[in-house]
Order: structure tokens, then C-alpha cells, then sequence
């Protein structure tokens, strides 16, 4: 028996499909220029190790709040506004990292709120730098951060719902894997760029010039999806009847969910989260970079490995009598690489463990995209996205803020053996789930139609 890699032809692929690449891709940047500077930067700021986890977790808390609307908007109202006003949410946020950096330290402010005539404070008496320097005072810089998050996870939450339901109006179950897999690989493919950007542009030039240039990146995403993304969701007669407050609960969507709030916690929430403290602790550097330069090296890594992988398992769910075999397999390439990257001691080990944590972690996206488009009807699928985004956002909020301070009580090897185990643990919840609402552990990629 041979075997062959799938072949991937471009020309197949909708036009559409590219266009969402393409604008995810230039917003990503700032989804990634935060986790290499951040950790460090909590020490120069004065940040807890609590806070620094808060903060990069506040965007997928404000996510889960407004993952679930946006997905019954997409179905009520369709995907193009809301995907072009979610990237251009996303630059603008993008912009509130720079304030947090550029705005004074309450220390500098002081003299000059001393030095205003009899204590008032007013347009008249007070110039715009002096207010600048009042607003720095008053506004500490984790509160800027915190709140440029918060921000960047309401715009994505349009984004991320949008993007794969268009990929799920434009396929059918012989191009589902794959289209999903591009798009969750493009939704990823700027995240690593803003890896290296965060790490090695705040080594070289400053965190400053890191944060301005992913926030300008940001903002050319909303024009690019303005010139070539169209409607593809609403049919005539519409789904006016959709209410923003509609959660799709299904047995699928929460199935789904569940093993995306499981990979979620363990990849971006753990690992990314500590990774730059990991490779400080054991005195690991690549090219000579510092902890910054080297994490965002590695962590980009991963995120190519998972885009790759992303790609590759959904092509071969498309072409395998189901899609549930290939999910397993990828799961257990993550559950190998955490307990790899827990006894990493050298630069060999780290680079293997990390090409399996995100090869494992991508090639189950996609794939399982695809499989809660079979088992949706096509007017829900917005609602759907909007569920599995929940999940997922739970996920990788919670795992800054459990990992961190874990970390700093056990150490690293026990909370990335415990990571270890959790794709185990979603593996069996989707094969429950599945055989629960198809009466099947290996459903077709038909099933739904």
C-alpha cells in the first residue's frame, strides 16, 4: 500500500478563502507581538505575575462574552460588515499597547500637578502635554494594556465567527476540511510573524517601535478585507428572526467546544504564557537572543507547525471516510510533545517538542472545524463558530491565570505533565459526544447532508 501527501492546488481554492487569509494574516501581528515582551515587561512595570496573566487573558475573557452575540449576528445579518469592523477593532486596540508604553509613570507626573496655578485643573490652565501627563498619572500602564486587550478580544470575536463561517458557506463535505484548515491556518499565520516581531523587534529597536509597527499592520487588514471580501452568508429571505442573545447548544457545538477549551488552555494559555520564563529558568537561547527573542522564535515555530498541520489534516479528513481518526492521531502528537517539553533540557529538545505541541494542536483544528460544519445546518453555523469560540476563549483565559502562579509554586515539569494529559482527556469527550448525537464513533463527512 502507498502512501501520498495530499496535493494541494491553488487554483481550487475560492477566491474568498484567500481574501480571509490575507486579512487575518496582517491583524494576527498583534495577536502575537504581546507574549514575548509582556512577561518580562511585568517585572519592569511592576507587574504581578497575576496581572501579567490577567492581561493576557483579558482578550479571550472579553471574547467569551462576545463570541456568542457575534455569531447570531453573523447569522442574522451576514459576514462582511462584521468581519471588516472586527479587524478594524483590532488595529485601533493594537494602538492601546504603544499609550501603555508611551504615557508617563505617575512619579513624572506629580511636579506638574503641583506646579498648576492654585491646584485647578482646566482647559486653560493646563496645555495637551500637560494633560497627557495628567491622563499617564491617573491611567497606570497594566490598565492600558488591560484595556487594549479587552478591546482586541471584542473585534476578534466579529472575526473569528466570520471567518469560519464563511469557509462553511463556500464548501461542501468534499473541500470542508480543507477550506477550514486554510482559513484557521491563516487566523494563526500573523500570530507567528508577531511572535518574532514582539521578540525580536523589542530586542533590536525597543517594545515601543514593536508595538506601533503590529498596530500599522492591523490596520491595513480592515482595508484589505474592505476591497475583497464579499457577502456569503445571507440568502434571501435572511434570518431577521436571530436574536443577538441566540447560543447554539447543540450536542456537536459543545462537543466541539470542549476539546477546543482543552487544547486552548494547554497551547496558548500554558504554554505561550511561560514560555520566555521557561527558557530563562533553564538557560536555553537560540542565536544568541535574549528569553524574549528566543520564546518569540519558538513560539512562531509552533504556530507554523500548527498552520502546516492545520492544512494537511483537513485535506486528509476530506479524503478519509471519516474525520474523527485523524482528530485522534493529532491529539496524541500534542499529549507527546507537553511531555517531551517537560523534560526539555537542551536547544534539540525544546525545537521537538515544540514542532509536536503545534503541529498536534493544528492539525486537530481544522479537521474539527470541519466536523462541526457536517453536523450543523448551514443557517446555525454562525452560531456554532460563536459556541466553539466560548470554549476555546475559556480555555486560553484561564490558562495564564492558573499557569503562571502554578509555575512559581511546583515549578514547570508537573503543570506541563498535567498539559500532557489534557488532549487525552478531549480526545475521549469527542468520541462520547460524536457517538452521542450520530449513534457512530466515525461518522461520515456526509453525515449532516
Amino acid at each position: 500500500m502507498r502512501f501520498s501527501l495530499p496535493r494541494f492546488r491553488v487554483q481550487s481554492i475560492p477566491a474568498v478563502i484567500l481574501a480571509v487569509v490575507a486579512s487575518t494574516f496582517f491583524v494576527g501581528f498583534g495577536g502575537g507581538v504581546v507574549f514575548p515582551i509582556l512577561p518580562n515587561l511585568g517585572a519592569v512595570l511592576g507587574i504581578s505575575a497575576f496581572m501579567v496573566g490577567l492581561i493576557l487573558s483579558a482578550n479571550r475573557w472579553a471574547r467569551l462574552v462576545a463570541s456568542a452575540p457575534a455569531g447570531a449576528l453573523v447569522d442574522r445579518y451576514g459576514t462582511r460588515k462584521p468581519f471588516i469592523y472586527g479587524l478594524l477593532v483590532e488595529g485601533i486596540a493594537t494602538f492601546g499597547y504603544v499609550a501603555a508604553l508611551l504615557m508617563p509613570s505617575p512619579e513624572r507626573v506629580a511636579p506638574i500637578a503641583h506646579a498648576l496655578p492654585d491646584g485647578r485643573v482646566g482647559p486653560i490652565t493646563v496645555g495637551f502635554d500637560q494633560w497627557f501627563f495628567l491622563l499617564g498619572g491617573v491611567v497606570a500602564p497594566e490598565t492600558w494594556f488591560l484595556l487594549a486587550r479587552v478591546l482586541w478580544g471584542l473585534g476578534s470575536a466579529a472575526v473569528f465567527a466570520t471567518a469560519y463561517t464563511i469557509a462553511a458557506d463556500v464548501s461542501d463535505e468534499h473541500s470542508r476540511g480543507t477550506n477550514m484548515g486554510i482559513v484557521r491556518g491563516g487566523v494563526l499565520l500573523g500570530f507567528p510573524a508577531g511572535l518574532v516581531l514582539g521578540g525580536v523587534a523589542s530586542s533590536l529597536a525597543g517594545e515601543v517601535i514593536a508595538f506601533a509597527l503590529a498596530a500599522a499592520f492591523a490596520l491595513v487588514a480592515s482595508g484589505v478585507a474592505f476591497v475583497l471580501v464579499p457577502e456569503t452568508h445571507v440568502t434571501e429571505g435572511g434570518s431577521r428572526a436571530v436574536k443577538p442573545w441566540e447560543i447554539e447548544t447543540s450536542i456537536p457545538a459543545v462537543t466541539v467546544g470542549l476539546v477546543n477549551f482543552g487544547l486552548m488552555f494547554a497551547y496558548l494559555g500554558a504554554l505561550f504564557a511561560t514560555l520566555v520564563l521557561f527558557l530563562d529558568e533553564r538557560a536555553l537561547s537560540l542565536f544568541g537572543l535574549d528569553p524574549q527573542g528566543t520564546s518569540g522564535v519558538f513560539m512562531a515555530g509552533t504556530v507554523i507547525a500548527a498552520g502546516v498541520a492545520m492544512m494537511v489534516g483537513g485535506r486528509v479528513s476530506d479524503k478519509r471516510g471519516s474525520r474523527v481518526p485523524v482528530l485522534l492521531l493529532f491529539l496524541g502528537l500534542s499529549f507527546a510533545g507537553f511531555l517531551l517539553l517537560a523534560r526539555t533540557s537542551s536547544i534539540v529538545d525544546l525545537v521537538v517538542a515544540c514542532l509536536f505541541i503545534g503541529a498536534g494542536q493544528g492539525g486537530t483544528s481544522g479537521p474539527m472545524m470541519a466536523l462541526l460544519a457536517d453536523l450543523t445546518p448551514d443557517e446555525r453555523m454562525g452560531r456554532a463558530s460563536g459556541t466553539n469560540n466560548v470554549f476555546g476563549d475559556i480555555g486560553g483565559g484561564l490558562g495564564p491565570m492558573v499557569s503562571l502562579p502554578l509555575i512559581e509554586l511546583v515549578g514547570f515539569t508537573p503543570v506541563y505533565v498535567v498539559c500532557a494529559f489534557i488532549p487525552m482527556i478531549a480526545g475521549v469527550v469527542l468520541l462520547v459526544g460524536v457517538h452521542r448525537e450520530t449513534g457512530t464513533f466515525y461518522p461520515g463527512r456526509a453525515f449532516a447532508d
